[in-house]
């Protein structure tokens, strides 16, 4: 196969690589301050259906709405944020979300539902919206620093990874921490992920070791075990994600070339 982005590569480092959720769609955005979306094909050219510049505004994270009809994009240095609308091919920004006090707005997830926007702020704290008029519904908080989150595939849930290796649960609906746990031997958290099929779930440290947990493992106990530490990663680990048959784990490290293995 050729470079999905071969019709454009970009001029930065690039930091999202996302497939449309319905769509043979692929989208790039980077450091170069461009979103650009590219139609899969086989083994043919990728045509480019079209690059969007966001003046002086190198992004840090962009996805797709999980109906496929925006991209959310956040920036590295900014406490602003920009909503694509690919129906009407509008670039809106968000200047200020009303009740949230960040520097800086970089990670974020969206509820597998559809419904929420999580802004993962600084100091620990989290803050939903609402993804259809992008106004803040409440504020969590967790001890230390959040550096990472992810909803469980009903949305009903969110599993909040922190620096010093806690995480915490949160019902989405009455925003209350319903349980929490120590990731085991972690001396940093980094990324989390929750399976499709609501059966696991991943930490992966910075130590690059990544633990996988039972989800009933983790509802309950203090200090769970998990059933199985991943050590194949020698950098931090970036990156957990399950596949959608929850059959294999992709761990990955940013800090070094091909750090990538498949469990």
């Amino acid at each position: 196969c050729l470079p999905a982005n071969q019709e454009r590569f970009a001029n930065g480092k690039l930091v999202t690589v996302q497939f449309h959720p319905s769509a043979q769609v692929v989208m790039t955005a980077g450091h170069d301050r461009s979103v650009s979306l590219f139609q899969v094909k086989t083994f043919s050219l990728n045509p480019k259906i079209q690059s969007i510049y966001l003046e002086s505004f190198p992004i840090y994270k962009a996805r797709f709405s999980v109906d496929g009809e925006q991209v959310i994009a956040t920036g590295t240095h900014h406490s602003m944020f920009f909503v694509y609308d690919m129906l009407a091919g509008s670039i809106i920004p968000i200047p200020k979300v009303r009740g949230v006090e960040e520097r800086f707005l970089r990670n974020f997830e969206l509820s597998p539902d559809g419904s929420f926007m999580l802004l993962i702020g600084t100091s620990g704290y989290l803050h939903l919206l609402s993804m259809k008029t992008k106004e803040l519904i409440s504020t969590m908080k967790v001890n230390g620093r959040c550096t990472a989150s992810a909803f469980t595939p009903d949305s009903s849930k969110i599993y909040s990874y922190s620096k010093e290796g806690e995480v915490f649960i949160w019902d989405v609906r009455s925003r209350k921490c319903l349980h929490k746990f120590e990731d085991e031997g972690c001396l940093e958290g980094k990324c989390i992920a929750v399976s499709k099929n609501n059966q696991y779930v991943a930490c992966g440290s910075s130590s690059g070791v990544v633990n996988l947990y039972t989800t009933d493992a983790c509802l309950k106990e203090k200090h769970p075990k998990p059933v199985k530490a991943i050590m194949n990663l020698v950098t931090s680990a970036t990156c957990v994600t399950f596949n959608p048959t929850t059959e294999i784990l992709a761990v990955a490290s940013r800090d070094t070339d091909e750090a990538v293995k498949l469990v």
